[in-house]
Protein backbone atom coordinates (compact mmCIF):
# COMPACT_ATOMS: atom_id res chain seq x y z
CA UNK A 1 0.00 0.00 0.00
CA UNK A 2 2.51 2.55 -1.05
CA UNK A 3 1.93 6.38 -1.82
CA UNK A 4 1.52 6.01 -5.46
CA UNK A 5 -0.87 8.83 -5.87
CA UNK A 6 -0.31 8.77 -10.35
CA UNK A 7 -1.56 4.47 -10.32
CA UNK A 8 -4.45 5.64 -8.50
CA UNK A 9 -8.14 5.08 -9.48
CA UNK A 10 -9.38 1.98 -8.53
CA UNK A 11 -12.39 1.64 -7.67
CA UNK A 12 -12.76 -0.81 -4.10
CA UNK A 13 -15.90 -2.40 -2.67
CA UNK A 14 -17.64 -0.64 0.12
CA UNK A 15 -16.75 -1.61 3.42
CA UNK A 16 -19.29 -1.63 6.39
CA UNK A 17 -19.01 -0.30 9.73
CA UNK A 18 -19.72 -1.80 12.55
CA UNK A 19 -22.64 -0.36 14.11
CA UNK A 20 -21.14 0.66 17.12
CA UNK A 21 -18.95 3.39 15.28
CA UNK A 22 -22.28 4.67 14.43
CA UNK A 23 -22.83 6.24 17.88
CA UNK A 24 -19.63 7.02 19.77
CA UNK A 25 -19.73 7.85 23.26
CA UNK A 26 -17.70 10.88 24.25
CA UNK A 27 -14.51 8.40 25.61
CA UNK A 28 -14.84 6.72 22.28
CA UNK A 29 -14.65 10.08 20.29
CA UNK A 30 -11.36 11.17 22.27
CA UNK A 31 -9.97 7.69 21.52
CA UNK A 32 -10.45 8.10 17.98
CA UNK A 33 -9.02 11.50 18.59
CA UNK A 34 -5.93 10.21 19.63
CA UNK A 35 -6.03 7.30 17.21
CA UNK A 36 -6.29 9.64 13.88
CA UNK A 37 -3.63 12.46 15.88
CA UNK A 38 -1.07 8.91 14.98
CA UNK A 39 -2.34 7.79 12.01
CA UNK A 40 -1.51 11.53 10.80
CA UNK A 41 1.59 11.37 12.97
CA UNK A 42 2.70 7.89 11.33
CA UNK A 43 3.25 7.54 15.08
CA UNK A 44 4.92 3.81 15.16
CA UNK A 45 5.08 3.60 18.43
CA UNK A 46 1.10 3.17 18.90
CA UNK A 47 1.59 0.01 16.84
CA UNK A 48 0.80 -2.03 19.72
CA UNK A 49 -2.55 -0.56 20.51
CA UNK A 50 -5.10 -0.46 17.01
CA UNK A 51 -5.41 -0.92 13.81
CA UNK A 52 -7.23 1.26 11.00
CA UNK A 53 -8.68 0.64 8.27
CA UNK A 54 -9.31 2.85 5.11
CA UNK A 55 -13.03 2.37 3.08
CA UNK A 56 -11.94 3.68 0.01
CA UNK A 57 -9.08 0.84 -1.10
CA UNK A 58 -10.62 -1.78 1.73
CA UNK A 59 -7.33 -2.32 3.40
CA UNK A 60 -6.14 -1.94 7.06
CA UNK A 61 -3.01 -1.26 8.42
CA UNK A 62 -0.32 0.28 11.78
CA UNK A 63 0.01 3.78 12.59
CA UNK A 64 2.79 3.59 11.72
CA UNK A 65 2.42 2.91 7.95
CA UNK A 66 4.07 5.36 5.24
CA UNK A 67 1.22 5.01 2.68
CA UNK A 68 -0.55 8.05 1.94
CA UNK A 69 -2.72 9.54 4.25
CA UNK A 70 -6.17 8.68 3.74
CA UNK A 71 -9.49 11.16 4.40
CA UNK A 72 -10.54 11.15 7.99
CA UNK A 73 -13.94 10.34 6.61
CA UNK A 74 -12.61 6.67 5.18
CA UNK A 75 -10.84 5.82 7.98
CA UNK A 76 -12.59 3.08 10.78
CA UNK A 77 -10.70 2.11 13.80
CA UNK A 78 -10.16 -1.20 15.41
CA UNK A 79 -8.54 -2.69 18.34
CA UNK A 80 -7.16 -5.46 16.13
CA UNK A 81 -6.22 -6.77 13.14
CA UNK A 82 -8.65 -9.88 13.66
CA UNK A 83 -11.51 -7.50 14.08
CA UNK A 84 -10.66 -5.21 11.01
CA UNK A 85 -10.65 -8.30 9.34
CA UNK A 86 -14.18 -9.37 10.50
CA UNK A 87 -15.51 -5.79 8.86
CA UNK A 88 -13.93 -7.14 5.14
CA UNK A 89 -10.71 -5.29 5.13
CA UNK A 90 -7.56 -6.67 4.00
CA UNK A 91 -3.58 -6.26 5.08
CA UNK A 92 -1.71 -3.44 4.00
CA UNK A 93 0.93 -5.59 1.79
CA UNK A 94 3.49 -2.31 2.84
CA UNK A 95 3.33 -2.11 6.92
CA UNK A 96 1.86 -5.61 7.21
CA UNK A 97 -0.08 -5.54 10.23
CA UNK A 98 -0.68 -9.05 10.90
CA UNK A 99 3.18 -9.50 11.17
CA UNK A 100 4.31 -9.86 14.83
CA UNK A 101 7.76 -8.12 13.40
CA UNK A 102 7.13 -5.76 10.28
CA UNK A 103 10.23 -5.60 8.02
CA UNK A 104 10.22 -2.18 8.51
CA UNK A 105 13.60 -1.81 6.78
CA UNK A 106 13.11 -3.14 3.97
CA UNK A 107 9.65 -0.40 4.08
CA UNK A 108 11.87 2.05 4.51
CA UNK A 109 13.74 1.46 1.63
CA UNK A 110 11.54 0.87 -0.52
CA UNK A 111 9.99 4.25 0.37
CA UNK A 112 13.13 5.65 -0.16
CA UNK A 113 13.37 4.06 -3.97
CA UNK A 114 10.07 5.58 -4.63
CA UNK A 115 11.63 8.95 -3.53
CA UNK A 116 14.39 8.64 -5.58
CA UNK A 117 12.54 7.68 -8.96
CA UNK A 118 9.91 10.41 -8.47
CA UNK A 119 12.83 13.08 -7.77
CA UNK A 120 14.85 11.74 -10.82
CA UNK A 121 14.80 14.25 -13.72
CA UNK A 122 15.30 10.88 -16.05
CA UNK A 123 14.11 7.18 -15.10
CA UNK A 124 17.26 5.47 -13.17
CA UNK A 125 18.30 2.18 -14.16
CA UNK A 126 17.50 -0.56 -11.91
CA UNK A 127 20.82 -1.30 -10.48
CA UNK A 128 21.39 2.79 -9.49
CA UNK A 129 18.33 2.73 -7.58
CA UNK A 130 18.95 -0.50 -5.85
CA UNK A 131 22.36 0.14 -5.20
CA UNK A 132 21.50 3.65 -3.43
CA UNK A 133 19.16 1.47 -1.20
CA UNK A 134 21.81 -0.77 -0.25
CA UNK A 135 20.02 -3.87 -2.12
CA UNK A 136 21.24 -6.20 -4.77
CA UNK A 137 19.59 -5.80 -8.06
CA UNK A 138 17.62 -8.85 -7.96
CA UNK A 139 16.48 -8.72 -3.85
CA UNK A 140 15.31 -5.22 -5.04
CA UNK A 141 13.36 -6.13 -8.61
CA UNK A 142 11.57 -8.70 -5.96
CA UNK A 143 10.86 -6.60 -2.90
CA UNK A 144 9.64 -3.86 -5.27
CA UNK A 145 7.51 -5.61 -6.80
CA UNK A 146 5.60 -7.57 -4.38
CA UNK A 147 5.12 -4.26 -2.46
CA UNK A 148 3.84 -2.12 -5.34
CA UNK A 149 2.21 -4.80 -7.86
CA UNK A 150 4.22 -2.99 -10.41
CA UNK A 151 8.12 -3.03 -11.29
CA UNK A 152 10.36 -0.37 -10.73
CA UNK A 153 10.42 0.30 -14.36
CA UNK A 154 6.59 0.82 -14.62
CA UNK A 155 6.83 3.12 -11.23
CA UNK A 156 9.19 5.06 -13.17
CA UNK A 157 6.76 5.61 -16.23
CA UNK A 158 4.19 6.51 -14.25
CA UNK A 159 5.83 9.02 -12.46
CA UNK A 160 7.31 10.46 -16.01
CA UNK A 161 3.72 10.33 -17.31
CA UNK A 162 2.49 12.40 -14.46
CA UNK A 163 5.04 14.88 -15.27
CA UNK A 164 4.63 15.37 -18.84
CA UNK A 165 0.33 16.08 -17.97
CA UNK A 166 1.42 18.01 -15.14
CA UNK A 167 3.91 19.89 -17.72
CA UNK A 168 1.85 20.31 -20.88
CA UNK A 169 0.03 22.95 -19.70
CA UNK A 170 2.57 24.96 -18.66
CA UNK A 171 5.99 24.77 -20.15
CA UNK A 172 7.05 26.71 -22.98
CA UNK A 173 6.47 24.15 -26.06
CA UNK A 174 5.69 20.30 -25.99
CA UNK A 175 9.67 19.66 -26.67
CA UNK A 176 10.33 21.46 -22.95
CA UNK A 177 7.98 19.26 -21.38
CA UNK A 178 8.80 16.29 -22.62
CA UNK A 179 12.05 16.61 -21.79
CA UNK A 180 11.10 18.02 -18.21
CA UNK A 181 9.29 14.81 -17.94
CA UNK A 182 12.63 12.73 -18.03
CA UNK A 183 12.07 11.41 -22.17
CA UNK A 184 15.49 11.82 -23.49
CA UNK A 185 14.80 12.11 -26.95
CA UNK A 186 12.14 13.86 -28.64
CA UNK A 187 11.51 11.00 -30.98
CA UNK A 188 10.81 8.65 -28.37
CA UNK A 189 8.39 10.44 -26.94
CA UNK A 190 6.36 11.51 -30.12
CA UNK A 191 6.45 8.03 -30.49
CA UNK A 192 4.80 6.98 -27.45
CA UNK A 193 2.36 10.04 -26.91
CA UNK A 194 -0.58 9.20 -28.30
CA UNK A 195 -0.54 5.87 -26.03
CA UNK A 196 0.62 7.95 -23.10
CA UNK A 197 -1.81 11.09 -23.71
CA UNK A 198 -4.68 9.55 -25.55
CA UNK A 199 -4.29 12.29 -28.49
CA UNK A 200 -1.39 14.06 -29.94
CA UNK A 201 0.76 16.18 -27.49
CA UNK A 202 -0.52 19.59 -28.59
CA UNK A 203 -4.26 18.24 -28.76
CA UNK A 204 -3.87 17.38 -24.84
CA UNK A 205 -1.94 20.27 -23.98
CA UNK A 206 -5.05 22.35 -24.80
CA UNK A 207 -7.34 20.37 -23.15
CA UNK A 208 -8.41 18.31 -26.51
CA UNK A 209 -8.70 21.51 -28.17
CA UNK A 210 -7.50 19.80 -31.82
CA UNK A 211 -10.07 16.89 -30.92
CA UNK A 212 -13.34 16.69 -32.95
CA UNK A 213 -15.61 14.15 -30.63
CA UNK A 214 -19.27 13.13 -31.57
CA UNK A 215 -21.65 11.93 -28.35
CA UNK A 216 -25.42 11.30 -27.28
CA UNK A 217 -26.88 10.37 -24.47
CA UNK A 218 -29.88 7.12 -24.31
CA UNK A 219 -31.58 4.61 -22.71
CA UNK A 220 -30.58 1.80 -21.85
CA UNK A 221 -31.40 -1.78 -19.55
CA UNK A 222 -28.72 -0.61 -17.34
CA UNK A 223 -30.07 2.96 -17.23
CA UNK A 224 -28.45 6.34 -18.94
CA UNK A 225 -26.01 5.47 -21.61
CA UNK A 226 -23.10 8.02 -23.20
CA UNK A 227 -21.54 7.16 -26.23
CA UNK A 228 -18.92 9.18 -27.44
CA UNK A 229 -16.93 8.56 -30.55
CA UNK A 230 -13.78 10.61 -32.28
CA UNK A 231 -13.01 10.20 -36.12
CA UNK A 232 -11.06 6.68 -35.47
CA UNK A 233 -13.81 5.39 -33.40
CA UNK A 234 -15.87 4.86 -30.40
CA UNK A 235 -13.55 6.71 -27.38
CA UNK A 236 -16.55 6.57 -24.56
CA UNK A 237 -19.46 4.16 -23.38
CA UNK A 238 -19.93 4.72 -19.92
CA UNK A 239 -23.40 3.92 -17.62
CA UNK A 240 -24.87 6.08 -14.98
CA UNK A 241 -28.18 7.45 -13.40
CA UNK A 242 -28.23 11.19 -14.45
CA UNK A 243 -27.53 11.88 -18.03
CA UNK A 244 -26.65 15.14 -17.18
CA UNK A 245 -23.50 13.54 -14.70
CA UNK A 246 -22.41 11.58 -17.81
CA UNK A 247 -22.05 14.78 -19.96
CA UNK A 248 -20.18 16.48 -17.33
CA UNK A 249 -17.68 13.84 -16.91
CA UNK A 250 -16.65 13.57 -20.70
CA UNK A 251 -16.70 18.09 -20.61
CA UNK A 252 -14.24 17.72 -17.97
CA UNK A 253 -12.16 14.79 -19.92
CA UNK A 254 -11.58 16.78 -22.87
CA UNK A 255 -12.28 20.18 -21.76
CA UNK A 256 -11.23 22.14 -24.90
CA UNK A 257 -12.32 19.93 -27.23
CA UNK A 258 -14.91 20.32 -29.83
CA UNK A 259 -18.31 18.07 -28.55
CA UNK A 260 -20.61 17.79 -30.81
CA UNK A 261 -24.17 16.41 -29.80
CA UNK A 262 -27.79 16.27 -30.87
CA UNK A 263 -26.25 14.70 -34.15
CA UNK A 264 -28.93 12.63 -36.40
CA UNK A 265 -25.57 10.53 -38.09
CA UNK A 266 -24.69 9.16 -34.80
CA UNK A 267 -27.63 8.18 -33.23
CA UNK A 268 -27.27 4.73 -35.44
CA UNK A 269 -23.83 4.17 -33.66
CA UNK A 270 -25.19 4.99 -30.23
CA UNK A 271 -28.46 2.43 -31.09
CA UNK A 272 -25.96 0.03 -32.24
CA UNK A 273 -24.22 0.30 -28.78
CA UNK A 274 -27.22 -0.25 -27.11
CA UNK A 275 -28.06 -3.09 -28.85
CA UNK A 276 -24.73 -4.39 -27.44
CA UNK A 277 -25.98 -3.94 -24.00
CA UNK A 278 -29.86 -5.32 -24.57
CA UNK A 279 -27.76 -8.58 -26.00
CA UNK A 280 -25.73 -8.62 -23.43
CA UNK A 281 -25.72 -12.67 -22.72
CA UNK A 282 -26.78 -13.65 -25.46
CA UNK A 283 -24.17 -15.95 -27.92
CA UNK A 284 -21.91 -13.79 -29.77
CA UNK A 285 -23.00 -10.82 -28.72
CA UNK A 286 -20.29 -8.60 -29.48
CA UNK A 287 -19.48 -4.78 -30.35
CA UNK A 288 -18.12 -4.75 -34.00
CA UNK A 289 -17.44 -1.22 -34.40
CA UNK A 290 -13.85 1.02 -34.55
CA UNK A 291 -12.28 1.62 -31.03
CA UNK A 292 -10.44 4.52 -30.39
CA UNK A 293 -9.22 3.66 -26.85
CA UNK A 294 -5.22 4.37 -25.46
CA UNK A 295 -3.55 3.51 -22.67
CA UNK A 296 -0.04 2.17 -21.14
CA UNK A 297 1.04 -0.94 -22.37
CA UNK A 298 0.27 -2.67 -19.05
CA UNK A 299 -3.63 -1.42 -19.36
CA UNK A 300 -4.13 -2.48 -22.87
CA UNK A 301 -2.41 -6.34 -22.16
CA UNK A 302 -4.97 -6.28 -19.19
CA UNK A 303 -7.99 -4.73 -21.58
CA UNK A 304 -7.10 -7.33 -24.34
CA UNK A 305 -7.27 -10.08 -21.84
CA UNK A 306 -10.67 -8.75 -20.69
CA UNK A 307 -12.07 -9.44 -23.84
CA UNK A 308 -10.78 -12.77 -24.12
CA UNK A 309 -13.21 -13.97 -21.36
CA UNK A 310 -16.13 -15.80 -22.95
CA UNK A 311 -19.70 -14.31 -21.85
CA UNK A 312 -20.92 -16.54 -19.13
CA UNK A 313 -17.82 -16.92 -17.42
CA UNK A 314 -15.65 -14.81 -15.21
CA UNK A 315 -12.07 -14.81 -14.21
CA UNK A 316 -10.12 -12.99 -10.91
CA UNK A 317 -7.90 -10.53 -10.43
CA UNK A 318 -5.16 -12.68 -9.43
CA UNK A 319 -5.73 -15.01 -12.83
CA UNK A 320 -5.71 -12.26 -15.36
CA UNK A 321 -2.18 -11.31 -13.36
CA UNK A 322 -1.26 -14.82 -13.72
CA UNK A 323 -2.26 -14.85 -17.55
CA UNK A 324 -0.12 -11.66 -18.48
CA UNK A 325 3.03 -13.10 -17.01
CA UNK A 326 3.16 -10.66 -13.47
CA UNK A 327 1.35 -12.45 -10.84
CA UNK A 328 1.89 -10.03 -8.47
CA UNK A 329 0.48 -7.66 -10.32
CA UNK A 330 -2.83 -7.83 -8.85
CA UNK A 331 -3.49 -4.40 -7.66
CA UNK A 332 -2.42 -2.60 -11.08
CA UNK A 333 -4.84 -5.21 -12.76
CA UNK A 334 -7.77 -3.87 -10.66
CA UNK A 335 -6.28 -0.26 -11.70
CA UNK A 336 -6.60 -1.30 -15.45
CA UNK A 337 -9.89 -2.44 -15.15
CA UNK A 338 -10.96 0.80 -13.17
CA UNK A 339 -9.64 2.80 -15.81
CA UNK A 340 -11.40 1.08 -18.90
CA UNK A 341 -13.28 3.65 -20.67
CA UNK A 342 -15.52 1.78 -22.82
CA UNK A 343 -18.55 -0.43 -20.72
CA UNK A 344 -19.30 -4.03 -21.73
CA UNK A 345 -17.22 -3.48 -24.97
CA UNK A 346 -14.53 -4.21 -22.90
CA UNK A 347 -15.69 -6.69 -20.44
CA UNK A 348 -14.10 -5.53 -16.97
CA UNK A 349 -17.24 -6.60 -15.66
CA UNK A 350 -16.23 -10.25 -15.84
CA UNK A 351 -13.73 -9.91 -13.17
CA UNK A 352 -14.27 -10.82 -10.19
CA UNK A 353 -12.14 -11.30 -6.48
CA UNK A 354 -10.28 -14.14 -5.32
CA UNK A 355 -13.78 -14.65 -2.82
CA UNK A 356 -15.83 -14.66 -5.72
CA UNK A 357 -17.18 -11.31 -4.76
CA UNK A 358 -18.07 -9.23 -7.67
CA UNK A 359 -16.24 -6.30 -5.33
CA UNK A 360 -16.51 -2.73 -7.32
CA UNK A 361 -17.25 -1.42 -10.96
CA UNK A 362 -16.77 1.85 -12.40
CA UNK A 363 -20.50 2.10 -13.81
CA UNK A 364 -21.53 0.56 -10.56
CA UNK A 365 -22.04 -2.58 -8.29
CA UNK A 366 -25.33 -3.19 -9.20
CA UNK A 367 -24.82 -2.83 -12.73
CA UNK A 368 -22.17 -5.21 -12.97
CA UNK A 369 -24.46 -8.28 -10.96
CA UNK A 370 -27.15 -7.78 -13.70
CA UNK A 371 -24.71 -8.18 -16.79
CA UNK A 372 -22.95 -11.20 -14.93
CA UNK A 373 -26.82 -12.87 -14.09
CA UNK A 374 -27.54 -12.12 -17.71
CA UNK A 375 -24.45 -13.78 -18.79
CA UNK A 376 -25.07 -16.44 -16.67
CA UNK A 377 -28.62 -17.13 -18.15
CA UNK A 378 -26.99 -17.42 -21.58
Amino acid sequence: MLPISMLSGVIMPTIATTSAAAKLTPSQSALDAARWSAVLARDATAAGDFRYGVRSTGIYCRPGCGARRPRRENVAFFRTSAEARAAGFRPCRRCRPDASKPDDGIVARIDEACRLIEAAEEAPTLETVARAVGLSRHHFHRAFTAALGVTPRAYAAACRTRRLRAGLGDASSVTAAAYGAGFNSSGRFYAQSNAILGMTPRAYRAGGADAEIRFAVGQCALGAILVAATGKGICAISLGDDPETLVRDLEDRFSAARLIGADPAFEATVARVVGLIEATGASGARLDMPLDIRGTAFQQQVWQALCAIPPGETRTYSEIAADLGTPRAVRAVARACAANPLAVAIPCHRVVRRDGDISGYRWGVERKRALLEREARG
